[in-house]
């Protein structure tokens, strides 16, 4: 009965921010600053979470395969390869480095 609760209690608060959003007068929205911001959010927020995701484990700070297999993505991305070599990329270069030992 609690996760129905706790779920009850996310849709609620999805959707009060949902609608927080559309409260928000257009001018506010067109002003340059907020665009820029609204534009380079997603980006930041992307980077922070690839980076917590590829060298935490827990609450310690770790570099492993996960790092090798960030660092082919990279080199796939400034290559400008197809995201799909990219992921494929990054996943080959993490298996090998944990086969390896790493």
């Amino acid at each position: 009965m609690n996760v129905w609760i706790a779920i009850g209690l996310t849709v609620l608060g999805c959707y009060a921010v949902k609608l927080a959003g559309l409260l928000v007068p257009a001018g506010a929205l067109e002003r340059p600053l907020v665009r820029r911001l609204a534009a380079l959010l997603p980006v930041a927020l992307l980077a922070a979470l690839t980076a917590q995701q590829t060298f935490s484990t827990g609450s310690a700070l770790v570099v492993d395969a996960r790092a090798a297999g960030l660092a082919a993505a990279g080199l796939a991305l400034l290559l400008r390869a197809p995201f799909l070599v990219v992921v494929a990329a990054a996943v080959v270069v993490t298996a090998g480095v944990r086969a390896l030992g790493g």
